[in-house]
């Protein structure tokens, strides 16, 4: 059978969170408009008749100003290295830059098979447009095939998967059928809160917000109550009302939504309390970074 590890790799906000997730078949990656919003590698095993694919989501590749960018970057660079296949997404819907011309000369002298899938062309108008992107990068960088695709509507996404097994080496499984992620339920705890923080305070609170989980209790029993307890980061003081916002309003609401979804991901109650802190240069400080899942240099 095929089996091998698939690294999505791109620019910010290209749609790999939601590739990954569509392809998946759960939410494993968080999703927002903003770019940046991943943080650091998340796999994700899809096992299908035809073979298992282990996908890698990736932070976005963009130039680096704190520790935690720089992590990121790190986090994403490092993992081509452990790729039996490489799948650039891009934003169809967006003209090439630097950034996009920058991605590609980084994976110029790959040695690994790479397939571009040129992503949100539901958002391509007039569709005649596309054509000639396809072609661009098609003669842009040596690659197996370039794939246009929507992660968001699922259109042609079966096919780029088709292709990607194709392209994996043969060989045995390299997971258990059951083993789904590598991501622990603190890290997917926090992670569905801070998604619930950008939807909610958008262009008002820019990315200078983390989450921490300060105390995970796990249910007694089957059935029971999860508590979770933890804390949202923010930079600067006047940036604490706004996530708290009047009355205690905007919290609530992040509070809610959040707890939704991490029921619906523990398959059980959840008690969620949160506190806003204010930890000025928190991009900075190792210790915490590596509290919230960035990898160091490898």
């Amino acid at each position: 059978m095929k089996a091998g590890y698939v690294a999505l790799i791109g620019r910010p906000n290209a749609g790999k969170s939601t590739l990954m997730n569509r392809l998946i078949g759960q939410k494993l990656s968080i999703v927002s408009d903003k770019p940046q919003t991943t943080r650091h590698r998340i796999t994700g095993v899809l096992n299908t008749p035809g073979g298992q694919l282990v996908f890698i989501d990736t932070p976005g590749i963009h130039k680096p100003e704190h520790t935690m960018n720089r992590r990121m970057v790190r986090a994403a660079l490092d993992t081509l290295r452990e790729a039996d296949l490489v799948v650039l997404v891009v934003d169809a819907a967006e003209e090439a830059g630097f950034g996009d011309r920058f991605v590609m000369d980084l994976l110029a002298d790959l040695h690994t098979p790479l397939i571009i899938a040129l992503n949100k062309v539901d958002r391509v108008k007039p569709k005649a447009e596309l054509l000639p992107r396809i072609e661009s990068y098609a003669k842009g960088i040596p690659c197996r095939a370039v794939i246009p695709i929507s992660a968001l509507t699922g259109d042609q996404v079966e096919h780029l998967l088709e292709e990607m097994l194709a392209a994996l080496p043969e060989q045995e499984p390299l997971f258990d059928e059951e083993y789904f992620t590598d991501q622990s339920e603190r890290i997917l705890a926090a992670e569905l809160v801070r998604e619930k923080v950008l939807a909610h305070t958008r262009d008002e609170l820019p990315y200078t917000t983390a989450v921490v989980i300060d105390q995970f209790v796990e249910p007694e029993a089957p059935g029971k109550i999860t508590k979770i307890y933890a804390s949202i980061l923010v930079d600067h003081d006047s940036q604490k009302p706004i996530v708290i916002g009047k009355g205690g309003e905007m919290i609530k609401r992040i509070g809610t939504e959040a707890r939704r979804d991490l029921e619906e991901m523990l398959e059980g109650p959840v008690y969620l309390d949160l506190h806003v802190k204010v930890r000025k240069d928190w991009r900075e400080d190792e210790r915490l970074l590596d509290e919230i899942g960035l990898p160091k240099r490898s």
